[in-house]
């Protein structure tokens, strides 16, 4: 990882981008690395845009707002029409593959995977898709060892859910080829 990740997770309310955001700030801690996470949602609170951000770093974190974000994941295309115009010169995006690329954003930079496709058909369960999601970045950004990952998992969902979360931690990291790991992982630094 390099010195510091400024990631921001956009969807809309009740797809889980604010769990997905917590989860790694919470591997972050487990990891011995600093971190902020924050979250901010309309007052419909499910179905309306919903966005959450998350500050990965190895040296002290003085200011707790990503400004410019090295990564995105957006899960609808209200969100990645908004959050993709103020993006750092590399950042990494990851969209649902329904989505269609912003004519602003450069196709190279972008990882389209079936995200809600998988949590549905693959795993079993639409609510997971935010789990799949965090299963595919860590594939992608090589953040953190996968065990870590599940703690950081298992200490934000329902006691019982284990499998199922394992399960889409799993898909999510199966749709993330070793190629785009390696282009990716350069990208970030």
């Amino acid at each position: 990882m390099s010195n510091r990740y400024e990631m921001r997770f956009a969807g809309s309310g009740g797809q889980g981008v604010i769990l997905a955001s917590v989860i790694f700030a919470e591997a972050a801690v487990i990891s011995g690395l600093k971190t902020v996470q924050s979250q901010a949602y309309g007052p419909e609170a499910r179905g309306g845009v919903s966005k959450a951000e998350t500050i990965l770093s190895r040296e002290m974190i003085w200011y707790s707002k990503v400004t410019v974000p090295n990564f995105l994941l957006a899960l609808t295309q209200a969100s990645l029409n908004t959050y993709s115009k103020t993006l750092s010169e590399g950042a990494v995006v990851m969209i649902d593959d329904s989505l269609s690329i912003p004519e602003n954003l450069d196709p190279t930079r972008v990882i389209s995977i079936p995200i809600l496709q998988t949590a549905k058909e693959k795993v079993g369960k639409a609510f997971t898709a935010n789990i799949v999601a965090v299963g595919a970045i860590n594939k992608a950004l090589q953040l953190f060892e996968e065990k870590v990952l599940m703690e950081g998992v298992k200490r934000h969902i329902p006691v019982g859910t284990e499998e199922i979360n394992k399960k889409a931690l799993s898909a999510g990291a199966d749709l993330i080829t070793p190629e785009q790991t390696e282009a990716f992982r350069q990208r970030l630094g």
